[in-house]
């Protein structure tokens, strides 16, 4: 007998709602929700194949703890137990900070994943805290922290109302979208052109997004911030600037338009292989659109300017008065979110706060660059003690971060390591412990991070679709026990985390003037949370207190956690509306539009314009049925397209004697891989590239139908050096490479 079941797909950004289709214990199909508030029945490969995942053979059933140097099948308890009297001593000896934490970009798809990271780094108090952030979105994150005072205050564009989108670096047809959470990216797109709405695309490949817009620009590598800088002085030579009802809330017009005078056109365009008419084009046509908004991604972010090209993103939508406008780019207000306050000034945004110990690169966001990671492991220095031991949740840094083998050799030098991840994979086949949560049909869902980027707000939930197997632990309990065996309270109730999470919160909301729950007893407030586990208690919680909720009764038509249950397909809160100046923090109270340390890169942009490469450039690309390392496990979303092949352009393979199919050498600083050449148009002469996420099969790993096609790992081409000072972000984009074709007979 078959029944169904409501799930929003927790395999990429765009957050789409499913019907499973279940049968016993397991998902026999999956389709799109037609009656999903958000997605309205799109389904992409991923969500369609996610009963697949769900089952993987491969996927850890039960605590894996290393005895005699090999991993075996152990109980929870024994698990927990050898954390504890693994990670205490080093703190004990040695410190918090000797005590590193690694998350990855999974977390965010989960609730337990978005909860208690916080809640572990808290109580551990270590500032050794890396995450997939600084291989991904930093500099979008410090961008905004200096302009807007909030690094989470992001404006994402109002897809379905502009009348012209700019996009950079960022191919959504592919990727689903990213920092920009919207179901169906591509028929958005397609609907903006059929309402007479215009698509540019900037971008050094023509990608599935560049074929369908109306202009593609195929730029240098690493050149956006040059072509942003000159649109923003080409805005200001005509006259073009008109800031609208954004005026009152901005500050540093005058000065910005000093600081980027000498960004002519002329002066970037040999820099950017672009022509200089081209980019006074690409200002006037987004001057003269009755709304329009700039959007830039993963391509302007992974490169040496990531952080000014991020700012320049934003500067454009403020120039050309789209920053919160309908049809521009808005501020999202997720139910989660704090609840508005009274604007006026706040505690702005710092950096580096506190450094690395080997490299002396600055925090950002209260991280620390991944591709610092292995030194700050193998390397002594007198500054403080090294990382020897390490907490990694749902990450595999050896494939995402720069030169994965040293970290591979760094993290067998552990004292200890305990990893939190559905797979033995090519990190986490060095731990001591590892922790395997449940598949995503024996859990719950809800968006606490992408409903932050969404571009309609709403908001969904579900319980699971399932019930844990037996042997199974939720995964808010895996890291509520993680968290009280790393802090010195092994033993502990576990629910006493969450219980303490809800007592903290309601005690800070009872004593703040401008929350509904001002001076009221917590105790009483807390008796009124529903919600049949810890993490439902803290969404209930989250959800009154939040922008639409019901404040524990003084508003009662507002949100509850049980109001959202009543609605399995979510529950509409409406179009993005403008907000300012209400998200800003900023010292001023008003968006900084050229802050101190944006103002002090500059030089270095400047240089820039000087900059040709000698040789071939190389730029990573995406799958759509993939998501960085963690899917190729699956067959249903490998072949075909998705594969680990080396796009060079037909001018390139001539010079080079490289013929389509046969194997090519690519060396970078970092090391070299050997990969199949796919000669196509689709790149730009003089640029290469190599999709993210592969170079499966190592040692010790349990991936079994990853194994048998591995690829390579594009990352191992880094050495970690180049990063984007600001952010820490490293390069992956635009870094230069030497090409070899292998000869036949010749060994790998």
């Amino acid at each position: 007998m078959s029944r169904t079941a409501l799930r929003v797909c927790p395999l990429c950004e765009a957050t789409c709602g499913l019907t499973l289709t279940i049968e016993g214990a397991r998902i026999t199909g999956a389709r799109g929700d037609a009656e999903d508030v958000f997605s309205k029945g799109f389904i992409c490969p991923k969500g369609a194949a996610l009963g697949a995942l769900d089952a993987d053979p491969d996927r850890l059933r039960t605590p894996l703890v290393r005895r005699n140097g090999r991993l075996r099948e152990a109980s929870w308890e024994e698990a927990f137990d050898a954390i504890a009297a693994g990670l205490r001593p080093v703190v004990e000896r040695y410190g918090p900070d000797a005590v590193g934490v690694v998350l990855g970009n999974p977390n965010a798809h989960t609730v337990a994943g978005a909860l208690y990271p916080p809640l572990l780094l808290g109580a551990l108090r270590t500032r050794s805290l890396f995450t997939a952030s600084t291989v991904d979105q930093m500099p979008k994150h410090v961008a905004a922290g200096l302009l807007f005072g909030d690094a989470h205050a992001i404006a994402v564009p109002d897809l379905d109302r502009t009348d012209h989108l700019l996009l950079i670096g960022a191919n959504p047809l592919e990727s689903n979208g990213s920092l920009c959470t919207a179901p169906d990216f591509p028929g958005r797109l397609k609907a903006l052109r059929a309402r007479g709405g215009r698509l540019t695309v900037v971008d050094p490949r023509r990608t599935r997004t560049a074929r369908l817009a109306d202009r593609h620009v195929a730029i240098r590598p690493g050149a956006d911030a040059l072509l942003l800088a000159a649109m923003a002085r080409t805005l200001f030579a005509e006259d073009l600037v008109d800031l609208g009802a954004l005026a009152p809330h901005v500050e540093g017009v005058a000065e910005l338009h000093a600081a980027l005078a000498d960004f002519t056109p002329e002066s970037v365009a040999p820099a950017c292989d672009v022509e200089a008419d081209v980019i006074r084009a690409l200002a006037r046509e987004l001057a003269a659109a009755p709304t329009a908004a700039v959007y830039a991604r993963i391509g302007s972010c992974t490169v040496p300017h990531g952080t000014l090209a991020s700012w320049l993103v934003d500067v454009l939508n403020i120039l050309t008065g789209n920053l919160d406008r309908p049809g521009g780019a808005l501020f999202p207000l997720a139910a989660t979110a704090r609840a508005p306050r009274p604007a006026g000034p706040g505690h702005g945004f710092q950096l580096g706060r506190w450094h690395s110990r080997v490299r002396r690169l600055p925090e950002a966001k209260g991280e620390l660059p991944l591709a610092a990671l292995a030194e700050e492991i193998d390397t002594a220095t007198e500054e403080g003690e090294p990382i020897r031991a390490l907490i990694v949740v749902a990450a595999n840094p050896v494939l995402s971060a720069p030169d994965g083998d040293r970290l591979d050799k760094a993290l067998g030098s552990l004292d200890f390591m305990v990893s939190v991840d559905p797979y033995l994979n090519e990190t986490s086949r060095h731990a001591q412990v590892v922790l395997p949560p449940p598949p995503p049909s024996q859990s719950p869902h809800h968006d606490f991070v992408f409903n932050a980027f969404a571009v309609r707000n709403q908001v969904r939930y579900n319980r699971p679709a399932l019930p844990l197997e037996p042997g199974r632990m939720a995964e808010s309990e895996i890291l509520a026990r993680l968290t009280l065996a790393a802090t010195g309270m092994h033993g502990a109730d576990p629910g006493a985390v969450d219980a303490l999470a809800v007592e903290q919160n309601l005690a800070k909301a009872v004593r703040d003037p401008d929350s509904a729950a001002y001076g009221r007893d917590p105790g009483e407030l807390a008796g009124l949370l529903t919600g049949e586990s810890g993490p439902e208690r803290r969404l209930d919680l989250m959800l009154r207190l939040g922008p639409y909720g019901d404040g524990f009764g003084a508003r009662p038509d507002g949100l509850t956690l049980a109001a959202l249950l009543a609605h399995p397909h979510g529950i509409d809160l409406g179009p993005l509306r403008p907000r300012l100046p209400g998200p800003l923090k900023t010292r001023s109270g008003k968006v900084e539009l050229l802050p101190a340390p944006l103002a002090a890169d500059l030089p270095r942009l400047r240089a820039a314009r000087a900059e040709r490469p000698a040789g071939l450039v190389l730029v990573g690309r995406r799958h759509l049925r993939s998501n960085n390392s963690w899917m190729h496990n699956v067959p249903a979303l490998t072949g075909g397209s998705n594969r680990c092949t080396l796009h060079l352009h037909p001018e390139d393979a001539e010079r080079l004697g490289v013929l389509d199919g046969a194997e090519v050498r690519v060396k970078g600083a970092g090391g070299e891989v050997v990969a199949p050449a796919e000669v196509t148009d689709a790149v730009r002469p003089g640029v290469v590239s190599l999709p993210h996420g592969w170079g499966h099969g190592r040692p010790g790993t349990r991936l079994g139908h990853a194994a048998t096609t591995p690829g390579v790992n594009v990352n191992q081409l880094l050495d970690g050096s180049l990063l984007d000072p600001l952010s820490g972000n490293a390069v992956l984009n635009g870094i230069p490479v030497e090409l070899t074709a292998v000869l036949p007979g010749e060994s790998n």
